[in-house]
């Protein structure tokens, strides 16, 4: 498993390193104030995301509040020594919960940033396509 881990994130390292070389591999990387096109300093982990569509992030940010009281819940269960399969139930839901989030970020990635990397050629597409094939495997589990 750290093995895993450890390639994932060594392909997530050199893809950065690519994206940062080359320029972005998508419209998640370019920061809330560059031009189009341009990359700002730090491309991956805080970079800013372009094309949100205001009704799924706040449809997005309500189910994650719903999740948060869920797993309040959970504890709560655990603290108070309820019966285990009842807290694997709640668990599971939740679980749940978290993939249909991971679904729907994932349609607005699709839609707003895959989109523009896959009509280029060269690094871009292909670091576009690595990307997916990483994120739809998280999704799928």
């Amino acid at each position: 498993m750290a093995m895993a881990r450890s390639k994932a994130s060594t392909n997530a390292t050199e893809r950065a390193a690519r994206s940062a070389m080359n320029g972005a591999a998508c419209g998640c990387h370019i920061g809330a104030g560059s031009m189009p096109g341009q990359t700002r300093d730090g491309v991956g982990p805080g970079a800013h995301a372009v094309g949100v569509d205001a009704a799924i992030k706040a449809a997005n940010l309500k189910h994650l509040r719903r999740i948060e009281g869920q797993v309040r819940g959970i504890a709560q269960m655990i603290e108070e020594d309820r019966y285990c399969a009842d807290i694997i139930q709640q668990a599971a839901a939740v679980q749940e919960s978290l993939r249909s989030v991971a679904k729907s970020l994932l349609r607005n990635h699709l839609t707003h940033c895959a989109v523009a990397a896959m009509s280029q050629d060269g690094d871009k597409r292909d670091d576009m396509i690595e990307e997916l094939l990483e994120l739809v495997a998280k999704v799928a589990r």
